[in-house]
């Protein structure tokens, strides 16, 4: 059995002020750095074979902060990790989101659910097929841990509208082939912050609505 345990990047400014980043690379801020070295003192408490991370600055710290705490090499860049993008309305607050592009309207250049999944899973299964029977430690983003954890449990209770908090651990197994997840927001030994600290529209004010 292949493990893997998705971990969203520490804060960002942009997070702080509530802008939706996606593909912009925006670094961590010193909080950020505190939660990836939170994040891995819990991953320490288990044995990890490798750390692969999206290569935008914000996920690669993240990862080479755990990477370093686990005695592992500097994380492996998986470019099917990176962030959603979300076009146009990357760079603004979600208040000029609304402003900008109301419920219902179209915003230019943002990748939709479906093309996320298709390759958010694609490099998961590959980087599960790299790595059989070992356990990985991945370095992603929030909308990306989004759209696997809705894909293979749509009906996990505690899942469900619950926000992807930064420098949070998800843990996902690999049979036959097929990802299935363990544990969403993973205690690690119920050491991790409860789940649930903030309401789920404060993650990304455009993902609670469809793909126009």
């Amino acid at each position: 059995m292949t493990l893997l345990y998705l971990v969203r990047h520490g804060e960002t400014d942009w997070n702080r002020a509530r802008r939706i980043q996606g593909a912009t690379d925006i670094p961590l801020n010193d909080l950020g750095r505190e939660q990836a070295r939170a994040a891995a003192d819990l991953l320490s408490r288990r044995r990890f074979d490798r750390v692969v991370a999206s290569p935008l600055v914000r996920a690669h710290e993240t990862g080479a902060i755990i990477a370093s705490r686990l005695g592992l090499p500097e994380p492996t860049p998986a470019p099917g990790m990176v962030e959603r993008s979300y076009g146009e309305a990357e760079g603004l607050t979600f208040q000029e989101v609304e402003a900008r592009f109301p419920d219902g309207t179209e915003v230019p250049g943002r990748e939709s659910r479906a093309d996320l999944l298709v390759r958010v899973e694609r490099s998961l299964l590959e980087i599960a097929r790299e790595a059989a029977g070992r356990s990985v430690v991945v370095a992603t983003h929030g909308a990306v841990i989004r759209a696997i954890v809705s894909h293979v449990a749509p009906d996990e209770e505690v899942a469900v509208g619950v926000p992807i908090r930064n420098g949070s651990i998800h843990s996902f197994e690999v049979v036959d082939g097929a990802l299935a997840l363990v544990t969403f927001d993973d205690p690690i030994e119920v050491e991790s912050e409860a789940a649930g600290r903030y309401a789920f529209d404060y993650q990304n004010a455009l993902e609670g609505r469809g793909d126009l």
